[in-house]
């Protein structure tokens, strides 16, 4: 009789426990083949790490579309993740590897029958790799997590005139982009084995060098029925039309993609494609060609990133907000407080002696004179206006005015992009500005700064102590909109605060971080002005 009370405790225990001691049952069955993964840290989620999605782009498979990952017999084991995909950079040779077309998943499906939202994660054209980030926060929430690799630096984003005559479409240099809609071909076909629903898949991403996967992907004929959503993390590329011309208007269209690439293979000392297929990982990572840092005493280097070629990429990742051309689909959009130039205290007053000037110029520090001169310049005929609304009358107003002005233009510009875009599109659209300065790295000195909310967003900031209970209830607050998200195409949802959809004629973002509210993106007579500088640079 003991005994059997014990059963019946045990069997009890389990059923209150729910869905946490529920895991999906292994193997698991995908179209190459059986795959077993890992338990995370909560049993109820398993992690599948480095499953390829297509087959290594290496030998004459370089530059060329994606081909199917050879079948394997037997039971394959994924609880690690994949090689990172080489591009120019300072991570170690021997973490980088051609072989590197991998993906993972995490779910805490109990069973295939079960259909849970998906976000699958696309890290940034220049950096990052496919374990950036750790699924299981969201995973715990009910949504199945997929991040990826894909090819970069002159691998993924090459373009060259040989390689557009063999491509039968006459187009080259979105190699990389390929990759991810294959990767997401990838969730199309084998995400219900993992307990995920094919007809609601979410990606998101940050962005880089002035546009984001995500930007492309919801504007390319070839990414259509593979997602329902969208979400464009740290968009900074908009308030771009402040900077300097530095490096010319990215991103590259075809022609002028196809010459960088001629110079490539001239800097590589091979005259043929057959060649420069032959040629060892190394030695096309080499130079300010292949992306690296630019050549001394220029401030000049080759960005390789998707290229405007009418087939895959149709046009600039802006010109779908005002024409229309992009897929219907739920998005997403925000900025960081303190990114490009925007500057918290601690960084002003690291600045007032010494550091970069945030307008890419060679002065020690920003001074009033160089910012009078800077705004007379990018402004012309409206200085006098300009300066009415951003005054400063030595060089720590200079510098303050010049955080203020990045922020305004990011928040206004992100507004007016917005709603050029929900003039086509019958789904609604959420924008954000994040304003939470993360702890660590020397406390928080840097802010709010590039894609520092993405932790927070995935649910992930594990147990180290530098986060507060205050971070802890942000990040559950912030992971929960995301799962909305990919649930409903809506980040709301019970015990939450509202986050209304942009309305085109209000100019009003949501607040995510240190408050939790729609706020204006700047005064009325702001507004005005970043709207006229925004229609004249083509929104940035």
């Amino acid at each position: 009789m003991r005994g059997l009370f014990l059963f019946v405790g045990l069997l009890l225990s389990l059923c209150l426990a729910g869905p946490s001691l529920a895991a999906i049952p292994q193997p698991v069955r995908i179209d190459a083949g059986l795959v077993a993964g890992a338990p995370g840290g909560d049993p109820s989620v398993v992690a599948f790490k480095g499953i390829p999605y297509a087959a290594p782009p290496v030998g004459d498979l370089r530059w060329r579309p994606p081909a199917a990952p050879a079948p394997w017999s037997g039971v394959r084991k994924t609880d690690s993740f994949g090689a990172m995909c080489p591009r120019p950079g300072t991570e170690p040779a021997n973490m980088m590897n051609e072989d590197c077309l991998t993906l993972n998943v995490w779910t805490g499906a109990a069973s295939a029958t079960e259909r849970r939202p998906v976000i699958v994660w696309i890290h940034v054209f220049l950096t990052g790799s496919s374990n950036e980030i750790d699924g299981e926060g969201l995973a715990k929430k009910g949504v199945v997590v997929v991040s990826l690799n894909y090819r970069m630096g002159p691998f993924g984003f090459l373009a060259m005139p040989e390689l557009s005559q063999e491509s039968g479409h006459n187009s080259s240099g979105n190699y990389g982009m390929l990759d991810q809609i294959a990767a997401l071909k990838w969730v199309q076909n084998n995400i219900a084995a993992f307990g995920g629903d094919p007809k609601r898949v979410t990606i998101a991403g940050s962005a880089s060098q002035r546009g984001s996967s995500i930007s492309y992907l919801t504007m390319s004929p070839m990414a259509k029925g593979l997602f329902q959503g969208a979400i464009s993390e740290s968009q900074f590329p908009i308030p771009a039309a402040l900077d300097p011309p530095r490096r010319g208007p990215l991103p590259y269209a075809l022609k002028t993609a196809e010459a960088v690439g001629a110079r490539y293979m001239a800097s590589r000392g091979v005259k043929t494609l057959a060649e420069l297929r032959a040629l060892p990982t190394d030695k096309l990572l080499e130079g300010p060609e292949a992306g690296g840092p630019a050549a001394a005493g220029s401030n000049v280097r080759i960005v390789y990133q998707p290229v405007v070629d009418g087939w895959l990429v149709p046009m600039h990742y802006n010109e779908p907000s005002a024409g229309g051309a992009h897929l219907d689909t739920a998005f997403v959009v925000g900025n960081d407080a303190n990114e490009g130039g925007a500057r918290t205290e601690g960084q002003l007053a690291q600045a007032r002696n010494q550091g970069p000037d945030p307008f890419g110029r060679t002065e020690p520090k920003l001074t009033l004179a160089a910012y009078t001169d800077w705004a007379r310049q990018r402004f012309g005929d409206r200085f006098d206006q300009f300066i009415k609304l951003y005054p400063a009358a030595n060089d720590d107003e200079a510098a303050h005015q010049n955080t203020a002005i990045i922020q305004d233009y990011a928040r206004t510009a992100s507004y007016l992009w917005a709603a050029g875009w929900t003039k086509a599109s019958s789904k609604p659209l959420f924008t954000y500005y994040w304003d939470h300065p993360a702890p660590g790295r020397g406390g928080f000195i840097g802010g709010a700064g590039h894609g520092s909310e993405i932790a927070y967003a995935f649910n992930n900031l594990g147990a180290d102590k530098a986060f507060t209970d205050q971070d802890h209830k942000i990040a559950d607050i912030m992971s929960s909109y995301w799962a909305n998200i990919a649930k409903t195409g809506n980040p709301n949802g019970p015990g939450l605060p509202v986050w209304p959809a942009l309305d085109p004629k209000s100019a009003t973002v949501m607040e995510l971080g240190e408050h939790f509210a729609p706020m204006p993106t700047a005064s009325p007579e702001r507004v005005e002005f970043w709207r006229w500088f925004y229609a004249a640079n083509q929104g940035g």
